[in-house]
């Protein structure tokens, strides 16, 4: 009786080692690598780079906008007025200089006669250089406040969606406070992973096909590979892979109908190195 249990229990093992073998056989021949990984859009914070009050917000949440677009708008008052107070001081700073130049000619010329005294001439010179550099600083002053004046608008730095505004109109926000954030439409990628023995499948511009769980299926590459190793992030459920050391990939990912979403689960099917050869 025992021999025969442990006749059975040996045939049990012997049978559970083939179907294993055959399993990792199957995976280690099969020609394409598959992974799972989530969706990554890249959204950006936008803010005013100077101090002021909110005149206008040309967008609401879910709105889409296209590069360049003007988003919002402080009251640019305050700003053209420094602008304007700029431009009058180089006013000034000119007609100074065109008097010293005058002057610096003329006693030039009579310093050779000796009709002035070499002090004379040097206070001269002094003061046509001092102009000169007031033309410098007034010109510096004048960019500075066509900047700031540049800076009371917020434009779009790439197609995108809005994903929240945290400002309404006549709020006063002070140098980089965000009011909108964007969602930018491209780059799309899919953040995965994969172990170690398989780094020799895979190079940065590998094509690759992202599929979705509603049956949607979209084309990409690899765009990075970390040079990193790392544990397996706990999103991940299996226990065992959890305590594994991974490297995380980017895949590059194309998304004409803007059907991937951002977190949203993904399968990643990549056909291995050795398989084209």
């Amino acid at each position: 009786m025992k021999k025969a249990i442990i006749s059975i229990v040996l045939l049990i093992l012997i049978g559970s080692g083939v179907y294993f073998y055959r399993r990792v056989e199957s995976a280690e021949n099969s020609e394409y690598m598959t992974l799972y990984g989530n969706v990554d859009i890249r959204d950006v914070a936008l803010g005013f780079r100077v101090f002021g009050r909110i005149e206008k917000l040309n967008y609401e949440e879910g709105d889409t906008v296209k590069k360049g677009d003007v988003m919002a708008v402080l009251d640019k008052r305050p700003f053209q007025n420094e602008l304007s107070l700029r431009q009058a001081e180089m006013h000034e700073a000119q007609a100074f200089l065109a008097n010293a130049e005058k002057l610096y000619e003329r006693l030039a010329s009579l310093v050779k006669t000796g009709s002035v005294s070499q002090g004379d001439y040097d206070d001269a010179l002094a003061n046509r250089d001092e102009a000169r550099a007031r033309i410098k600083t007034a010109q510096a002053r004048i960019d500075l406040a066509q900047t700031s004046l540049d800076d009371t608008e917020i434009h779009a730095p790439n197609d995108g969606t809005i994903l929240t505004r945290v400002r309404e109109e006549g709020s006063i926000v002070g140098e980089g406070q965000f009011v909108y954030t964007l969602a930018l439409k491209n780059p799309v990628w899919v953040r995965t992973y994969v172990d170690e023995p398989y780094l020799g499948e895979i190079y940065e511009g590998q094509k690759a096909t992202v599929t979705t769980d509603s049956g949607g299926s979209y084309e990409g590459q690899i765009g990075f590979i970390s040079p990193q190793a790392e544990f397996t992030p706990k999103s991940v459920e299996t226990t065992q892979l959890r305590t594994d050391l991974v490297f995380r990939l980017r895949v590059i990912v194309d998304n004409p109908d803007e059907g991937l979403r951002q977190g949203m689960p993904v399968t990643v099917i990549i056909k291995k190195r050795t398989a084209g050869k």
